[in-house]
């Protein structure tokens, strides 16, 4: 039996797309966890205790935003990821595929923190709201704004969003 020359396999629309999708698996399989970073700022958390700095990941596009931190295992005090919707509005919040308890902060335009969701449940669909008119939410690891003593009607503090103060 003589062997078909590779170009004569795929030649077949059904053997292609076959094949792209062995080859995306063994892409994602090849890449590990999904873990994706994005680009990276600082901002301040002003408190009655003083100012606290967070180094924030910016979920920036759709893609982003949805991603979230979504099949992360971990997550430092001094960490966080910051969603901005760029106009404020009840914004919804949801934990699946998100394997770590998270606090959520609720921004209001002018910076203050208008609520915050403590210790959401990991791998929930249950919806989040902000309760309120927010422009961006603010996600740290579950317990980090009780051990920053952050609480509601403290302020943000970042360069482009929130430069008050």
């Amino acid at each position: 039996m003589r062997a078909l020359p590779i170009y004569q396999i795929f030649r077949s629309r059904a053997a292609r797309v076959v094949a792209l999708l062995l080859f995306s698996v063994a892409l994602l399989l090849r890449a590990g966890p999904i873990e994706a970073r994005m680009r990276e700022d600082r901002l301040w958390l002003l408190t009655r205790g003083g100012e606290r700095a967070i180094d924030i990941e910016i979920a920036e596009t759709d893609e982003e935003k949805a991603l979230g931190l979504m099949f992360r295992t971990s997550l430092a005090d001094n960490r966080g990821m910051i969603f901005h919707y760029g106009t404020p509005q009840e914004i919804t919040m949801w934990m699946r595929n998100t394997y770590i308890p998270l606090d959520m902060l609720f921004i209001r335009a002018d910076g203050t923190i208008l609520r915050i969701e403590r210790r959401a449940q990991p791998l929930s669909d249950r919806v989040i709201y902000s309760q309120g008119p927010a422009i961006a939410v603010l996600e740290l690891a579950g317990g980090a704004a009780e051990r920053l003593g952050v609480e509601p009607g403290d302020r943000v503090r970042h360069a482009k969003w929130f430069p008050g103060r």
